[in-house]
């Protein structure tokens, strides 16, 4: 039997988690022909249960299948799930990815040449074997903000021919999450994660001159993205909780912008209409606390302060420390703690080692238990 657990968790967890070796073998076994598909399902169905039952055994609260079955965190909805939108890698430049070393990494970005509208749930048997698989924890499944399409690709990336005037295409947008909300609400999904990565990258200066060089006012964006959340946000059941994780980037330990909340904390805070934010915290190019004095009396705050980024497992005293920092800011009440983001937004992952990662979770948990006495 599941226990009834409901957010707000103190000890919380993103998404994604290192790919195991027996999946990344299995999935290039697949792709050059040697296994079939109910083959490579069944290994990474094999997986996802020791990655279940490792969360559970830390003793989180909420659990999700480490996003296992995909290759970035958008896949699954947006390649497969959506018509009129593909991907493509680009190089250097504004959008690329940096470790604050001299590394790059290149950037995706989506291409909308047709209407984008729900074509199916590939999330639907996904979440529905998380469900069948969790013991103690509540199941979580997460989806890419929808946002992120129009921030990568820009308007000459938007079909004119397709979507002559935008505002179409985000009603489109809207349409599709709703149909996909639905699709996982009906299967049992009661707890659903926005992946944002475009709203706290605004805040960082070379974002900004890269959006107005293409005709985009970072400004108005702010307005336009939580528009966009809130149209989505419209679609969900009452009884569905939704978070919204905040992201600066997260591919191999390399990230694409900095800057804090500063800019846009006042209309995430009060505008959008979630209640509970898992934020990015765990280095100085996050920015202070201060933008929290925006957070209303009835809105939550995952605070990221450990790193998914970096194998070496935080001083336990001064992510305390920091704790209470942000307490000084925002009630206790209001807050929990997880990583700063998932630990593998993509298959490669982040510079750690799975016993780095289940150190960092085992901490997590045993900060909340510290502080909230859960």
């Amino acid at each position: 039997m599941h226990l009834q657990h409901n957010p707000p968790f103190r000890a919380e967890v993103v998404g994604s988690f290192l790919r195991p070796d027996e999946i990344k073998k299995a999935r290039e076994a697949y792709q050059g022909g040697r296994i079939s598909h109910p083959e490579l399902r069944a290994i990474e169905d094999e997986e996802i249960r020791k990655i279940i039952a490792m969360q559970e055994a830390v003793g989180l609260k909420v659990a999700t299948d480490g996003e296992f079955r995909r290759s970035t965190y958008s896949e699954n909805f947006t390649t497969q799930g959506l018509t009129g939108v593909r991907t493509e890698h680009v190089g250097g430049g504004e959008w690329s990815y940096s470790d604050g070393k001299g590394g790059i990494r290149a950037a995706r970005i989506p291409v909308v040449s047709a209407p984008v509208k729900w074509a199916t749930s590939v999330n639907v048997p996904d979440f529905t074997f998380l469900k069948g698989n969790v013991k103690t924890a509540m199941p979580k499944i997460t989806l890419p903000g929808p946002c992120y399409i129009h921030y990568r690709s820009g308007r000459a990336n938007i079909s004119r021919d397709v979507y002559p005037k935008l505002a179409d295409f985000w009603s489109d947008l809207a349409e599709a999450y709703h149909a996909e909300i639905l699709a996982l609400y009906d299967a049992g999904c009661r707890y659903l994660q926005l992946d944002e990565t475009s709203l706290a990258k605004l805040g960082d200066p070379k974002i900004q001159k890269a959006l107005e060089a293409r005709g985009d006012s970072w400004c108005e964006l702010i307005e336009t993205y939580t528009d966009a959340i809130n149209a989505v946000v419209e679609g969900v059941p009452k009884d569905m909780y939704v978070a919204l994780h905040l992201c600066r980037g997260n591919q191999a330990g390399h990230w694409q912008a900095e800057g804090g909340y500063d800019l846009v904390a006042d209309r995430l805070f009060k505008k959008v209409r979630i209640s509970y934010f898992l934020m990015e915290f765990d280095s100085p190019r996050a920015g202070n606390f201060d933008p929290l004095r925006h957070l209303p009396r009835d809105k939550f705050v995952v605070l990221g302060l450990v790193s998914s980024k970096v194998a070496q497992l935080e001083d336990r005293a001064q992510v305390r420390a920091r704790l209470n920092e942000a307490a000084k800011i925002v009630p206790l009440d209001q807050l929990a703690i997880s990583a700063q983001c998932g630990f593998a937004s993509s298959v490669p992952g982040n510079p750690l080692t799975k016993a780095d990662q289940r150190a960092k979770l085992e901490m997590i948990v045993s900060l909340a238990r510290e502080v909230w006495g859960e």
